[in-house]
């Protein structure tokens, strides 16, 4: 069975409720004057009051004139009431009808009384998380474009070049377009993970493992890159404690840090790890004294496709997603990621994960 709903015009909402609103009042008024002609039936069968003593000042006043001064009361204050609740309603019903609509570019006036106010304090910010989220979403089409587009453009221009006799099927030119599709591999591998973790259905497979050796592997497996670069590359631990998380993925975000730290430090640099054990919660960094991120850039580091120079030319740094997905994992785990920068001196990301994550 089909429910059909009427859907007015927001111009049109606040006439209507106003009409019903004077239908009712006037529904009131006409029972109420009802009443009052019963009452005065009643009173003129007795024989001892006769309808022209009715219309003696002290009756008439008392049956009438009170009665109609109730009633010019009860208008205004109808009025009254109308315009603090009334207009509220209307105003957030406009904007529901807008949000409905696709319009997310409206504030609701936060107007009337306290709870009115309160509810359309809530629905603005409801918009603006939507408006935001909009924006992140079409952002993310374009970024993924982008990214996709480069390297699908080198393949086909190879490709096109052999078939047209230009370049030899080399070895070289081979290995060149083996290395694209290697990079549109790794997009897609990382678009996927990430999604899976902002919708809260990653697998974890947590096992029982000390925190110094994930420390130590993660800098065993960068410490020939760290030789090549010529970056002193260390772990610290200060403690003993064992987690209970999942060891890939936590080495998967701790190779990501790694990565963009040697990306950034230049030679006779240094890149530390380190942890510690605060309040159950143990406390992860990766420090270095490379480039640094400026103050404008750090709100946005950990969001999808975000690199420090975007004016720069492409060279293979990577998708673009590693610290967007970074944050995934550790809040998968329960934990926060934050980060420090200063040009020129360095940045430091601090992870906290509890002990009994």
């Amino acid at each position: 069975m089909k429910h059909y709903h009427r859907h007015l015009h927001p111009k049109h909402n606040r006439h209507y409720l106003f009409r019903s609103f004077i239908k009712l009042f006037f529904l009131w008024a006409a029972l109420f004057y009802l009443g009052l002609s019963i009452i005065t039936y009643v009173l003129t069968q007795d024989a001892r009051i006769s309808f022209e003593q009715l219309l003696r000042p002290r009756y008439f006043v008392l049956l009438f004139l009170v009665p109609l001064g109730i009633f010019i009361l009860a208008g205004i204050i109808g009025r009254l009431s109308f315009r603090r609740v009334g207009n509220p309603v209307i105003d957030i019903l406009n904007g529901i009808d807008e949000v409905a609509k696709g319009n997310l570019n409206i504030q609701i006036d936060e107007s009337g009384a306290r709870y009115f106010r309160a509810l359309a304090h809530s629905l603005n910010h409801m918009i603006s998380e939507l408006a935001r989220a909009e924006q992140q979403r079409r952002n993310m089409t374009a970024d993924i474009a982008h990214e996709l587009r480069t390297p699908l453009h080198i393949i086909q221009g190879n490709l096109e070049g052999m078939l047209d006799g230009v370049y030899e099927p080399t070895p070289e030119n081979l290995n060149a377009m083996l290395d694209e599709t290697h990079l549109l591999t790794r997009l897609v591998s990382d678009l996927q993970t990430l999604s899976l973790a902002e919708a809260g259905q990653l697998p974890l497979h947590p096992t029982h493992f000390p925190v110094a050796d994930l420390l130590n592997d993660v800098a065993a497996s960068f410490s020939s890159r760290a030789a090549a670069q010529k970056v002193t590359l260390q772990a610290k631990c200060e403690t003993e404690v064992e987690l209970n998380a999942d060891y890939d993925r936590l080495d998967q975000v701790l190779s990501n840090l790694v990565a963009n730290a040697l990306r950034y430090t230049p030679e006779s640099g240094s890149i530390t790890l380190t942890a510690r054990v605060d309040a159950e919660r143990v406390i992860i960094t990766v420090a270095d004294n490379g480039a640094g991120i400026a103050a404008e850039d750090l709100p946005y580091i950990f969001d999808r496709f975000w690199k420090g120079d975007r004016a720069r030319t492409r060279d293979g740094a990577g998708s673009g997603l590693g610290l967007a997905i970074a944050r995934q994992l550790v809040r998968a785990h329960g934990g926060s990621i934050e980060a420090a920068s200063q040009v020129g001196q360095g940045t430091i990301f601090t992870i906290t994960i509890p002990v009994t994550s």
